[in-house]
């Protein structure tokens, strides 16, 4: 190793690095050699609120973890519903037709049983149909279209299904559109 002449090696040992603390000063004693600073608590008590600290600070990190795991599963969720709602929304139409092919008995063999398989799978899927004959008339799920008064009734109820309406979990799709007889009106 070519080394400058110049250079005198130093007399003492290597200096060492010592990590800065609150006993450093211009003698590196600890503030457990200081008496004028008292006694340090053990280093037991140290290590216990270290310990402490840190467990406390893991909770808070699995606690948001946790919170996190939850929202990310609630928000996927929530899609796959608003994704299930749209293509059922599409699909009405077809089941609307039929319906209408059914009452005009144009339903029947190997037809009959695929609109079977396709209301089965429609069904797993959560879809339900709204509005049957004699229910009571809710206009949050029904559509009236016509509506006929009669004593034989004291609130409005659905006397004739005319479209079938649907939802999905609470979402409803479409109303069910219906005739409604009532009572008379008042005195």
């Amino acid at each position: 190793m070519n080394r400058p002449t110049d250079v005198r090696s130093h007399p003492g040992p290597p200096l060492m690095l010592v990590p800065a603390g609150p006993g450093d000063g211009a003698t590196g004693g600890t503030e457990r050699d200081d008496p004028a600073r008292g006694a340090s608590p053990p280093p037991e008590q140290g290590l216990r609120a270290e310990l402490q600290e840190r467990t406390a600070d893991l909770q808070r990190l699995k606690a948001e973890y946790d919170n996190y795991r939850k929202r990310v599963h609630r928000d996927r969720q929530a899609v796959r519903e608003i994704a299930v709602a749209n293509v059922l929304g599409r699909l009405l139409p077809v089941l609307d037709a039929i319906a209408e092919a059914g009452q005009q008995g144009e339903v029947t063999g190997g037809f009959a049983r695929v609109v079977e398989a396709l209301e089965t799978e429609l069904a797993g899927l959560g879809l339900q149909s709204v509005g049957t004959v004699g229910e009571p008339f809710d206009p949050v799920v029904h559509e009236a279209v016509s509506y006929d008064r009669s004593d034989r009734f004291e609130r409005p109820v659905c006397t004739a299904v005319l479209r079938s309406g649907y939802r999905v979990g609470d979402q409803l799709l479409s109303p069910a559109q219906v005739a409604v007889t009532g009572p008379p009106a008042g005195p």
